[in-house]
């Protein structure tokens, strides 16, 4: 598949169109075959006991896949999420970024679906893995 959107270009979309997180996600790299985002942990990110938040992890999951989605079709902004599953299976590492790594398993003319393995920065076992399905809007 064709890159439409490199990271620079996704970045930039995310600054312009969702500024409220555009401070705590960036992506770090995209290809043919996978994205990585990055969620920079910080304090609004932690839950009692001090480990990042589920709501957090499913969002970085989400983004990282929204991405990938726009990588190949190109600023779609009102793509949507329309199924999500997710198995949270370990705690983060503290003081760690937690990193996503996805990969688009199908992207047709309606839907796309994709998976995404998250981690803690630099740590080789994942954090959680999510599995969700992307409506696209239909063209004009």
């Amino acid at each position: 598949m064709t890159i439409v959107m490199d990271k620079d270009a996704l970045n930039t979309f995310l600054a312009r169109e969702f500024p409220q997180v555009a401070d705590s996600f960036t992506v770090d790299h995209v290809d043919r075959t996978e994205l990585v985002a990055r969620l920079t942990v910080g304090p609004q990110h932690l839950r009692p006991g001090g480990t990042v938040s589920g709501p957090s992890i499913f969002a970085l999951a989400d983004l990282a896949i929204y991405c990938a989605i726009l990588s190949r079709l190109g600023p779609v902004a009102l793509a949507v999420t329309t199924s999500a599953s997710i198995d949270f299976m370990r705690k983060p590492e503290a003081g760690r970024d937690l990193v996503a790594t996805c990969r688009l398993l199908k992207l047709g003319r309606v839907l796309a679906v994709a998976e995404a393995l998250v981690r803690s920065d630099g740590l080789p076992d994942p954090v959680a893995r999510a599995s969700m399905t992307y409506a696209i809007p239909q063209k004009s």
